[in-house]
């Protein structure tokens, strides 16, 4: 498992996308965060407050927030997500596919640096919690789904056409099976009305019990347990106008500290390091220190830091740029750039234990799918049409389907050394399991085989110009 590569209490100010794509692999136990919702709004912090100045656009749209290669990362290595982001864009808009698109690589990120037994936690709302929950599942796994946490809160609305929309969801998902929770940490104490009922119902049997009255608390508490084991949706803690004035920051979305104190309770234990890519004003790396965390926070928001200080200040925790009251965990640091990776994504370190450099990728190993979809294309021409590789069919361009030679899941690369174009049935046979070799002896299997010979030709074209882009080591054009 690999060592952070960063220090504890560090404060990233800058695109938490290429700041996750630093952190070395498994290294975090805890995530907790709330990003944009995808609400369409502006939000602006008020302007006397501790976050004045904060502000952000919640708002998406396909052609200014989503990167090229973004889609073909997530087309060639997780067609489970870009199927969730091709139906949101189908079915909801392609504002909600933009932000899925996003969010969705960052999630990514975030699901490679969790350790296995680590645990994630997303705060969402009604706009986008159900394509959030398909974009996780096609992440983490469906059977690695734990809750949907359903946080209520309450307060003034003018809604006369539908119910007041008064609830965020907090979607919270695991690495594997063997992840850490703390059930016992968050129990709520047992009601009054809760005793007096199982008193009435239960008699001698129930949890009151042997006593005239009732039992004190720590009678009840040494009998049945420290309370309460809280369910998946919780109504005790109090959100926006109602979060105490010693709290408050006026940042436009901030959350209760106890929250997320619930959360890191849960879902960690002390000494163990958490994570909020989206730290806004601080409640996530705030929580983490009250309960004796580690944290890495990140945030695009240039009075980020001054705001963690500030909060660490109020809270006793820490004051100045380098003294500690309370846990001795050092300074806050502030970085501006990502860090360097020092784990290894091909395999152990090598015997000297010296780390080595990943070799930054040729140009041509940079081509999108666009651009080598474009050079097989012209590689695998005949007359009018493309020639299919699988099973020699001549079809307009529209009809082929860009597919890996040997799949991803026998780790085949993403170059276009690794590439070929299919008609749309030959692709689909090959699925992600089936070699190019694979296709075509299931092709003539099933009598699907046109032009055997042709298919063949259209390959040794097609490898022959790639390989001529390679030695070119440059894009074509």
């Amino acid at each position: 498992m690999a060592e952070a590569n960063f220090a504890n209490r560090t404060l990233f100010h800058a695109d938490n996308l290429e700041t996750l794509r630093g952190i070395n692999s498994a290294c975090i136990d805890l995530i907790a965060t709330d990003p944009p919702f995808n609400k369409s709004r502006d939000f602006h912090a008020t302007p006397d407050s501790l976050a004045r100045g904060a502000k952000f656009e919640d708002r998406w749209t396909w052609d200014k927030d989503v990167h090229p290669e973004w889609v073909d990362a997530i087309k060639d290595d997780w067609p489970a997500v870009w199927a969730v982001i091709a139906a949101a864009r189908l079915s909801a808009g392609p504002d909600m596919a933009a932000f899925l698109c996003w969010l969705g690589v960052r999630l990514l990120e975030c699901h490679r640096v969790l350790k296995d037994t680590g645990s994630l936690y997303l705060q969402l709302d009604y706009t986008a919690h159900a394509w959030g929950k398909c974009l996780l599942d096609g992440i983490f796994g469906r059977r690695h789904f734990r809750n949907e946490i359903v946080w209520c809160y309450t307060g003034p609305a003018n809604t006369p056409r539908w119910f007041p929309r008064k609830h965020d969801d907090i979607l919270f998902y695991t690495k594997s099976n063997a992840f850490t929770f703390n059930r016992d940490a968050v129990r709520v104490p047992y009601s009054a009305a809760f005793t007096q009922r199982r008193q009435y119902t239960e008699g001698q049997r129930g949890i009151t019990a042997g006593y005239a009255e009732s039992r004190t608390d720590a009678e009840i508490a040494a009998a049945f347990g420290p309370g309460k084991p809280i369910e998946d949706w919780w109504t005790d803690i109090p959100a926006g106008g109602q979060i105490s004035r010693g709290q408050r920051t006026g940042y436009p979305t901030q959350k209760p500290l106890a929250l997320y104190e619930r959360i890191i309770k849960a879902s960690s234990n002390p000494g163990d390091l958490v994570l909020d890519p989206f730290a806004g004003c601080a409640t996530t790396p705030i929580a983490a220190e009250r309960l004796g965390r580690q944290w890495v926070a990140m945030d695009i928001w240039a009075g980020a830091y001054q705001t963690v200080l500030d909060r660490l200040a109020q809270e006793n925790l820490h004051v100045g740029a380098d003294e500690c009251r309370r846990l001795n965990f050092g300074a806050v640091a502030l970085r501006t750039e990502p860090p360097q990776r020092t784990d290894y994504e091909t395999g152990p370190p090598v015997p000297d234990l010296r780390l080595k450099a990943q070799r930054p990728p040729e140009p041509w190993e940079r081509l999108s799918r666009e651009q080598m979809t474009g050079i097989l294309a012209a590689a695998q021409a005949a007359g009018d049409g493309i020639i299919c590789a699988g099973c020699g069919r001549i079809l307009e361009i529209e009809f082929m389907e860009l597919d890996h030679i040997t799949p991803k899941s026998d780790r085949g690369a993403n170059h276009i050394l690794n590439r070929i174009l299919l008609c749309r049935p030959c692709n689909g046979r090959k699925g992600d399991t089936l070699t190019l070799r694979g296709l075509m002896r299931e092709n003539r299997r099933t009598g699907w085989m046109r032009d055997e010979p042709r298919a063949r030709r259209a390959q040794d074209q097609a490898r022959a110009r790639a390989e001529q882009v390679r030695a070119q080591g440059r894009l074509p054009g």
